[in-house]
C-alpha cells in the first residue's frame, strides 16, 4: 500500500534529517584473499551497466515528454492533452493523490487515503470505517472537516532568480540564506485571492526551481467508501504483493462556494473495459520522495547506516504496538490505523533496504555514477564547477559515519513519546539544562536563555506521565537498540543493564529505581538546580549525564557539515541538469508527475503473474483462509446478489513508475480515460526509492476500472455513483 507516512515515521525521518545522515562515503574493501568464485562474481558484477530509465519515468508537466511518448508508444500528445490531464489531477490533502472523475466534482482516491476522513464523519455508533459508507443522494454526502484538495493551475520557472542569488554568495551558509530569502519574495508575488496558494519546488536537488500555483478546494464531502476489510483485504500479509485482490478505492465530491457540486470541465472520463495487455497507460499523481540522484557513495551509507536505523525503529514500533494491543484488546480498535500505517512503512523500508543490499541493482547505480562523473569531467566548464562534488560528499559523509552510532543510540529527545522512553526524554532534558547553564546566556539554546528559563524550569518540574505498559515495552526496545548499536561494553550500556543480559529485566529494574514519576521528588530535584541534578543517582539521569557530552559532540560534527552537504547536493542536481537536461526526470518531491508504462505481467516464484486478477480470486483467498481475519469478507460479499459477475477484473499490473505519495493516482489511457486506480506496488518495486528497474519486475498495482463499477453496482447498490462515472456527470 503506497500510503502516506504515519506520524511516527515522519518523526523518525525528521530526526534523521536533523542528524544530517543523508549519505556517506563508501567504506571500500580489499580484493586480496578472495577465492576464484568470489573473483568471478566480482568480475561479473563489474560488467553490469546502468539501464536507460534507471532514473525513472516521473516526468514533470512543465517539460512534458512529448518525443518520448511518440517514439515509445506512437502517441503524439499535444499541449492541450497535457493541460487537460494536469488540471484533472489533484493532490489529496498533504499525503495522497486524487483526481476529478466527473463534470460534477466527483473525486477518486484510495480507501487507505480516506480512512481518517471516514472516521471523522462517522457518527456515534455508526462504525463507518468497518461497515463502509454510501450516500444514496447528494444530501447524504457528508462534509469532512478540514479536508481539502489542491489543483495545480500554473508552474513558474524561477531557476535564474534563485541561482543568481546563490551564486552571488561565496559562503555555504550565505548561499542557503540567499536562496531562502528569494524564495519568500517569489511566493509573496502570487495573489491569494480565488483560494490560490503557492509552493516553492526544488527539482534536481536545485538544478531547477519552480513556483507551483495551486487552487484549493476545501468543501469536500464523502460519497462512497467500502468496508475497511475490502479496502485492506489481505492485511499486511498481502501488502506490497501481487496477485492482489483489493477494493482500495473511495469517492468524494468537491462543492463550490454556494454549496453546490463543483462544475468542472477538467476530469477523466471512465473506461468500462480498462486497459488490455500491452496497452500504454499513464499514472498522474504526486510521488513523494525518491533518492535516485544520490551518488553511489550516499546510497552505500543508506544501506549501511540510515535505512537499517529507520527499519529497526519501525520494526520495534510495530512490535511494541502489537504487544500492547495483546495486553489491552479493548484498545485494539482505536490503534488499528496506527498499526496499519507503521506496518506499511515497516514493510516498505525493509524492502528498500533489501534492494540496497542487492549487488546487481547497486552496481547499476555505481555504473551510472561513474558515467555521470566522467561526462562532467569531459567538459572543462562543468569540471571546474562540479568536479569536486563527489569527493567532498564522500569526505563529509565519512565524518558523519564516525559519530553515527552516538547520533542514533543517544538521541533521547526529539522523537516524540513514541520514539523514546519518556524517562530517557525527561532525564535528557535535565542533563541538557545543566549543560546549557554552564554557558554564557547568549551561547545557550533558546529555551535555556534567561528570557525563557522560567517557562523551561516550570516544564521540567512535571513528572513522567504515561501508560506504564507502553513505557515498559518502549524502554525494552530502546535498551536493545542501545546495546546493539553501542556494544555491551559501552559505559552507558553497562549502567543500563547492570550486569544483566536481559533487556526486560534491565527495564524493570530501571523503572523500579527511578524517581522521575514522583512529582514531589522531581520538583525537589529541579528546585535544587544544577548541583542537585549533577549529584542525582537516578539511573536515567546518570545515563543522560553520560550521554549528553557524547551526543553534543556527535551533533556538532553533523552540524558542521550540514551546510556544505546542502550546497553540494544542490550542485549535484545542477550538474545532472547541465549535463543531461530533462532527459532524466528529477527525483520525486510530492509534486505532480506523469509516468508512462504498459500493462504487462512477469514471472515470479517459478510461475507467471497474470496481468489482471478477478473477483474469483478474491473468493479463493476467502475460502482458502477460511476463518482468518485478514482474508475475511463482509456479509454483503459472502451473500452477494446473483447478478454480481465474479469474472470481472479486480486488480491489475503495469510498468508505470510510482512511489509513496502516488496512492490515489488515476491510471489513464491515451484517451484520458480512467482504466485504474493506483494503490500499491509489488515487492519488487520497493527498491524504487533509488532505482527504477522495470526489467527486475517492478510493477504498479491498481484497482481495475471495471471492477470498481461492478462492485458499486452489484454489491453496494450504488447505482447513482456507477452511472455518474459512466456518464461523466450527474444526469
Amino acid at each position: 500500500m503506497r500510503k502516506h507516512l504515519p506520524k511516527f515515521t515522519a518523526m523518525v525521518l525528521v530526526a534523521v534529517a536533523s542528524l544530517a545522515i543523508v549519505g556517506c562515503g563508501s567504506t571500500g574493501s580489499s580484493v586480496s584473499g578472495l577465492s576464484k568464485y568470489e573473483l568471478d562474481q566480482k568480475k561479473a558484477l563489474e560488467s553490469v551497466k546502468a539501464g536507460p530509465f534507471d532514473g525513472g519515468r516521473m516526468w514533470t508537466f512543465d517539460v512534458p515528454p512529448v518525443r518520448h511518448f511518440d517514439t515509445t508508444y506512437g502517441f503524439k500528445a499535444d499541449q492541450k492533452w497535457f493541460d487537460d490531464v494536469r488540471m484533472a489531477a489533484l493532490r489529496f490533502a498533504t499525503y495522497c493523490s486524487a483526481s476529478f472523475v466527473s463534470a460534477d466534482g466527483l473525486v477518486m482516491t484510495n480507501h487507505h487515503c480516506a480512512r481518517e476522513s471516514v472516521e471523522q464523519v462517522s457518527k456515534e455508533g455508526e462504525g463507518l470505517l468497518e461497515k463502509g459508507f454510501w450516500a444514496p443522494t447528494l444530501a447524504d454526502e457528508r462534509k469532512v472537516p478540514n479536508l481539502f484538495v489542491d489543483q495545480l493551475v500554473e508552474i513558474r520557472d524561477v531557476t535564474a532568480e534563485i541561482n543568481g542569488a546563490m551564486d552571488a554568495q561565496s559562503d555555504d551558509k550565505a548561499k542557503i540564506a540567499a536562496r531562502d530569502s528569494v524564495r519568500k519574495l517569489l511566493i509573496a508575488k502570487v495573489p491569494s485571492e480565488g483560494k490560490l496558494h503557492a509552493e516553492f519546488v526544488t527539482l534536481y536537488n536545485g538544478g531547477k526551481y519552480s513556483i507551483y500555483v495551486f487552487k484549493k478546494y476545501d468543501d469536500v464531502r464523502l460519497v462512497f467508501a467500502p468496508e475497511l476489510q475490502m479496502g485492506y483485504f489481505g492485511g499486511d500479509y498481502d501488502n506490497f504483493t501481487y496477485p492482489r485482490y483489493d477494493l482500495d478505492c473511495s469517492f468524494f465530491r468537491v462543492y463550490d462556494a454556494e454549496g453546490k457540486p463543483l462544475k468542472t470541465q477538467h476530469f477523466y472520463k471512465w473506461s468500462k473495459d480498462g486497459a488490455g495487455e500491452g496497452e500504454a497507460t499513464f499514472v498522474v499523481g504526486n510521488p513523494g520522495r525518491t533518492s535516485r540522484l544520490n551518488t553511489a557513495a550516499q546510497l552505500e551509507f543508506n544501506r549501511d547506516i540510515q535505512y537499517p536505523m529507520i527499519s529497526g525503529m519501525l520494526n520495534d514500533r510495530v512490535d511494541i504496538l502489537r504487544a500492547y494491543a495483546d495486553r489491552h484488546p479493548e484498545k485494539r480498535e482505536e490503534m488499528i490505523n496506527e498499526i496499519f500505517g507503521i506496518a506499511n512503512s515497516q514493510k516498505a523500508y525493509n524492502g528498500m533496504l533489501s534492494g540496497l543490499r542487492n549487488d546487481v541493482l547497486m552496481q547499476r547505480r555505481r555504473d551510472f555514477d561513474r558515467q555521470f562523473r566522467a561526462d562532467v569531467e569531459k567538459r572543462s566548464d562543468l569540471k571546474a564547477r562540479y568536479g569536486h562534488i563527489w569527493d567532498e560528499i564522500a569526505a563529509s559523509r565519512a565524518k558523519v559515519r564516525t559519530v553515527a552510532n552516538d547520533l542514533i543510540a543517544l538521541r533521547f529527545t526529539g522523537m516524540g513519546s513514541m520514539g523514546t522512553s519518556a524517562y530517557f526524554s525527561k532525564a535528557a532534558g535535565l542533563a541538557k539544562y545543566t549543560a546549557e547553564l554552564g554557558k554564557a546566556d547568549a551561547d545557550r539554546a533558546r529555551p535555556y536563555q534567561e528570557k525563557s528559563l522560567e517557562l523551561t524550569v516550570r516544564s521540567m518540574k512535571k513528572p513522567v506521565r504515561g501508560d506504564n505498559d507502553m513505557e515498559e515495552l518502549t524502554l525494552v526496545k530502546q535498551l536493545e537498540t542501545m546495546r546493539r548499536t553501542l556494544g555491551a561494553d559501552d559505559p552507558i550500556v553497562k549502567v543500563a543493564f547492570a550486569g544483566s543480559s536481559d533487556a526486560r529485566q534491565a527495564a524493570m529494574r530501571l523503572l523500579g529505581q527511578t524517581m522521575l514519576k514522583d512529582s514531589m521528588a522531581v520538583v525537589a530535584l529541579v528546585s535544587g538546580g544544577v548541583e542537585a541534578i549533577n549529584a542525582s543517582q537516578d539511573p536515567f539521569v546518570v545515563m543522560a549525564r553520560m550521554a549528553q557530552p557524547r551526543f553534543d559532540k556527535a551533533q556538532k560534527v553533523s552540524d558542521d557539515v550540514r551546510a556544505g552537504d546542502q550546497v553540494n547536493n544542490t550542485l549535484l542536481g545542477r550538474a545532472l541538469f547541465d549535463t543531461y537536461g530533462t532527459t532524466i526526470p528529477p527525483d520525486a518531491t510530492f509534486t505532480l508527475r506523469i509516468a508512462d508504462g504498459v500493462v504487462k505481467g512477469y514471472e515470479y516464484n517459478g510461475t507467471k503473474a497474470p496481468v489482471h486478477t478477478t473477483f474469483f480470486g478474491l473468493y479463493d483467498r476467502y475460502y482458502s483462509f477460511k476463518g482468518e481475519k485478514d482474508w475475511d469478507l463482509p456479509q454483503r460479499w459472502v451473500k452477494h446478489p446473483p447478478e454480481f459477475n465474479m469474472s470481472v477484473p479486480m486488480n491489475f499490473i503495469a510498468t508505470n513508475d510510482i512511489i509513496g505519495g502516488n496512492s490515489g493516482s488515476p491510471m489513464i489511457n491515451k484517451n484520458k480515460e480512467v482504466v485504474g486506480l493506483v494503490f500499491d506496488g509489488n515487492i519488487e518495486s520497493l527498491p524504487g526509492d533509488y532505482i527504477f528497474a522495470e526489467d527486475a519486475n517492478n510493477r504498479t498495482v491498481s484497482v481495475h476500472s471495471s471492477g470498481m463499477l461492478e462492485a458499486a453496482r452489484n454489491i453496494y447498490g450504488a447505482r447513482r455513483l456507477a452511472d455518474e462515472l459512466v456518464n461523466g456527470g450527474i444526469k
